[in-house]
């Protein structure tokens, strides 16, 4: 009988827990599809354009007070993965990043958005670059719904550090993930 109960609250609970409507999704890059070479970083031995995708988000729970985004590979050879682009202080009234919206100072992203500082090393959107010959890297693209305005960060901080404000403000996220590989020659 005490199993019983406890899977059923436990039932109850995960479907509290993921009954949420809040999606993320860009027209540019679809889930679990190929990431297009526009996106690819320009340097590093890649010569894509180094664009931000377009990415909308809908569903996101009606106390959220800012959203933040971030792209980042799990894949990158590097022990803790590579941050491709984070963007933080997005207003609650915002559902979508236009295209490019990651470039260097960037024009188009909201008024109070910022962006952090990619493991490139600048604040802006840093695109693919698996070494060659590796499997195709994974993506994931993700919409954070934070409790908070703004997160108060140093304009220097790591994506590390600020993965741990937002995470230590989130009501919910969204994600995708999309893959993107370079062969070997």
């Amino acid at each position: 009988m005490r199993h019983t109960l406890f899977a059923v609250i436990l039932a109850c609970a995960s479907s509290v827990a993921y009954s949420s409507d809040f999606n993320l999704s860009s027209s540019e890059i679809k889930a679990n599809s190929t990431i297009p070479k526009s996106f690819e970083f320009n340097g590093f031995g890649c010569t894509g354009e180094n664009k931000s995708p377009e990415l909308k988000w809908s569903g996101a729970p009606k106390d959220a007070r800012s959203f933040a985004v971030t792209v980042y590979d799990p894949d990158a050879p590097t022990g803790s993965g590579w941050w491709h682009w984070v963007v933080i202080n997005i207003p609650a009234d915002v559902t979508e990043l236009t295209a490019n919206a990651g470039a260097v100072n960037s024009a188009t992203l909201p008024k109070g958005a910022i962006q952090g500082r990619s493991d490139y090393g600048v604040a802006a959107w840093g695109g693919t670059c698996p070494p060659q010959g590796d499997k195709p890297h994974r993506y994931i693209f993700t919409v954070y719904a934070l409790k908070t305005d703004k997160l108060d960060i140093p304009s220097d901080a790591t994506a590390a550090l600020i993965g741990y404000m937002i995470h230590g403000n989130m009501l919910e996220k969204a994600s995708f993930t999309a893959k993107y590989g370079r062969a070997k020659q």
